[in-house]
């Protein structure tokens, strides 16, 4: 293990589930997971903190799975994923005359261009979570990424404001806080999911990444390596599900189950003479679903959300050209059959379905390479750019946690194994196979007994 690296934890309080994981980059980059722990959120609506003491004990419950994995994991700072209909984002230029146009640019006033933009005025009520710059410009120079190194009298640059109303933030420090953690930083969630999807080729190609989670679907474009327009659209999972549930006539539990088994985002791929049955309750007879209306009514929501993105998209003058990279879905929504063949007809974009594992160390746990943990993977990675670029203050005398069940020794040897004969390598790595195997089967374990009692 790199015993220089922090250990950053992410919390994704999302509306269906809250999800804490705990990570460190190896010496190759990649981040292995020390922790992971995840409970089922109940006192958050479209992305908003309602209601604090469900939310608390959630949070507890997250983090005592986690730790519950690896006992000798401790940690009370996290990264926080923020979303909700009341985030806004706003365009600003700053400029500061530097004193010496002689001497180079440093890191120190570039930051202090970025901190000037935090007195950009923002309606009352909001306050600022993010300023993200976009080119910066030295004199006459435009386009510049990175100015450090360059030097004339004016640096310039123009940013990006993301602004969140302060009751909602104020509700999601207060959970993190009550639940014995510390708030480090809020993170936009469609920016923490990028981060975990997104290579530095796909943001210069140009990227609209859409992160459809339970109660909001996120959008951040990018072009040319840098963030264009971010907007959260307030319809998502839970959407579907309600509209399933009062289209059909059936429980919320069933639609949810009916949606992610047999749930189509086209109704014309859905089989038109295929039914589901669903017992009836307290004696009620059992009642028969047409998959081809299940499909019609997930179609219908989900046309609907990718309506808007195409809205923002031309709001923003966003087309082909600028987006090579086409549309990036992501989240727990993206798990939908067929939902890649609409984005497509919809936005007339290409579309795939961005999974977050290409920054995954190897061996690392498969349901964490799902969509559904972007966000909270992201958080991580966020973390590690703050950590390398010297933007905030982390401790220096780092734990070293072993990452769970010998993985790490496995996969020290899974690298030498690579230089090393067939006849060598078999008889050491069959037994810790078999531990990392009972690891997973322990995880996996959680996720059954959770899908079970959906279906109870």
């Amino acid at each position: 293990m790199n015993s220089e690296q922090p250990i950053i934890v992410g919390l994704d309080i999302g509306t269906t589930k809250i999800a804490v994981i705990a990570g460190r980059k190896n010496e190759f980059g990649k981040l292995e997971i020390l922790g992971f722990g995840k409970a089922n959120s109940n006192g958050v609506k479209h992305g908003q903190v309602l209601n604090i003491d469900e939310t608390i004990k959630a949070i507890k419950q997250a983090v005592e799975n986690c730790l519950a994995l690896n006992p000798n994991l401790s940690f009370n700072e996290v990264y926080v994923g923020i979303a909700g209909h009341h985030i806004k984002s706003l365009q600003t230029r700053g400029d500061i005359v530097r004193d010496n146009e002689e001497e180079e640019i440093t890191q120190a006033e570039v930051n202090l261009l970025i901190n000037n933009q935090y007195k950009t005025y923002v309606p009352p009520g909001d306050q600022i979570i993010d300023v993200i710059p976009q080119e910066f410009t030295v004199d006459n120079m435009p386009n510049i990424i990175k100015p450090i190194g360059y030097s004339g009298v004016k640096l310039g640059a123009n940013f990006h404001i993301i602004t969140g109303d302060k009751n909602a933030i104020r509700n999601i420090n207060r959970s993190v806080e009550k639940a014995g953690l510390r708030t480090k930083d809020l993170v936009l969630q469609p920016l923490a999911s990028a981060a975990a999807v997104m290579a530095q080729e796909d943001l210069e190609a140009g990227v609209a990444i859409v992160d459809i989670g339970g109660g909001t679907t996120d959008l951040a474009v990018f072009a040319d390596g840098v963030l264009r327009h971010t907007a959260v659209i307030p319809f998502a999972g839970e959407n579907i599900t309600n509209d399933i549930k009062t289209g059909l006539g059936v429980l919320k539990s069933q639609a949810e189950q009916m949606k992610t088994q047999f749930g189509s985002a086209l109704a014309n791929e859905a089989k038109s003479n295929a039914y589901i049955t669903i017992p009836g309750l307290r004696g009620m007879p059992a009642k028969e679903i047409s998959v081809k209306n299940l499909a019609n009514i997930i179609q219908a929501r989900m046309s609907e959300i990718l309506d808007f993105v195409t809205y923002h998209l031309k709001q923003i003058g966003m087309d082909h050209r600028q987006l090579n990279g086409g549309v990036v879905l992501t989240g727990g929504g993206s798990q939908l059959r067929h939902l890649i063949q609409l984005t497509e007809y919809v936005t007339g974009l290409p579309a795939r379905i961005g999974l977050p594992n290409e920054h995954l160390a190897a061996g690392h746990i498969e349901e964490l390479a799902k969509p559904t943990y972007s966000t909270c993977l992201g958080l991580i990675l966020k973390g590690y750019d703050d950590f390398e670029n010297n933007r905030k203050v982390f401790e220096k005398n780092f734990i070293n946690v072993e990452v769970p069940g010998g993985l790490k020794k496995a996969q020290e040897e899974g690298v030498e194994s690579e230089e090393a004969s067939a006849e060598a390598q078999t008889p050491a790595r069959q037994p810790l196979k078999d531990f990392w195997s009972k690891f997973k089967d322990g995880i996996i374990k959680i996720f059954a007994e959770e899908e079970d009692s959906h279906l109870q």
